[in-house]
């Protein structure tokens, strides 16, 4: 009796809750191998080689691309599935993962869009993302993470033709289930070869409430690794779009397309002044098109935001 007053007693001078006290410590995240995300990016740019050098919509590699990302998943005992729905006359695919456990009624979301342009076999755009959340997706089971959360993971078809995947998925789900969606993180472009660290601004204009926090909690990851990330206003231009029009807090990370780099964001980040990727949207979006620094810390972003999350 006297050790539980006095365990009592300490736990009331700490703050601590008994049941605090007697809760398993959260383990803390990963570190995500680059060279694993590296791997997948090769098999995506095979995939591409054999298949008319795209991995397109309505093109064998995006559903080759499909397949692959889905196997893996099954291999390590994900819930999987393939929604399929037609757009521009060609079926598209989505692939959605679920991951064992967790709250089925509090779900955090990840996802990152699978299909190239036409012009090439989109290695940056969007593989870099796509890898980056399968991989983390891989060490998640590899690590046994036990989350109290449900953690969903979605790959996303036609994109690059007016995000319609996405929009697809959000359309066909019950109103019940998007509100146990509690936030949606995207990444599209985590690999750019003249590096930026981008988090989606969590104040601009249409994005619902709850998502400042989401963005303040990738600032923090980034701020972790020594990184000063800066916000960026994607206005709709991503898969995060759905959601947010459904009123799921949203955010994502971004290293840049082909917008202007500045001297400044030079300095800060390295790289040079210019475009962030000089092969956006074309050929020479190839594996010789990633920043493996970025494509790391992005990717460890990811991880430890999540792990946070979903803990």
């Amino acid at each position: 009796m006297r050790i539980l007053i006095a365990l009592a007693a300490a736990l009331m001078v700490t703050g601590t809750t008994a049941a605090q006290a007697a809760a398993p410590a959260v383990a803390a995240a990963p570190n995500i191998n680059v060279a694993n995300v590296q791997a997948h990016l090769a098999q995506f740019q095979s995939i591409a080689n054999s298949n008319g050098g795209n991995r397109a919509h309505g093109r064998p590699g995006f559903k080759a691309s499909i397949d692959w990302v889905k196997g893996k998943l099954d291999a390590a005992g994900f819930t999987t599935r393939v929604q399929s729905f037609t757009y521009g006359g060609a079926t598209g695919y989505n692939v959605i993962a679920d991951y064992p456990g967790g709250d089925a009624n509090n779900v955090v979301m990840l996802g990152a869009h699978l299909d190239s342009v036409t012009r090439g076999p989109g290695i940056n755009d969007n593989g870099s993302g796509s890898a980056s959340i399968l991989e983390v997706a891989l060490q998640m089971k590899a690590t046994g993470f036990k989350p109290t959360k449900h953690v969903r993971f979605g790959w996303w078809g036609a994109e690059e033709l007016g995000l319609i995947g996405s929009k697809a998925y959000v359309r066909s789900l019950p109103a019940a289930d998007k509100t146990k969606i509690k936030s949606y993180l995207n990444f599209d472009m985590t690999g750019s070869p003249n590096p930026g660290y981008f988090v989606y601004n969590g104040r601009e204009q249409g994005i619902p409430p709850g998502s400042v926090a989401l963005q303040q909690r990738l600032e923090a990851a980034f701020t972790s690794f020594g990184i000063k990330s800066d916000l960026t206003n994607v206005d709709g231009r991503s898969d995060h779009a759905a959601f947010a029009a459904a009123g799921i807090p949203t955010s994502g990370t971004y290293a840049g397309g082909d917008e202007p780099k500045s001297a400044a964001q030079a300095a800060k980040w390295g790289g040079t002044a210019g475009q962030f990727d000089r092969c956006y949207h074309q050929s020479c979006d190839t594996t010789a098109n990633i920043n493996a620094t970025v494509l790391d810390k992005h990717a460890d972003v990811i991880a430890s935001t999540v792990w946070g999350l979903a803990a």
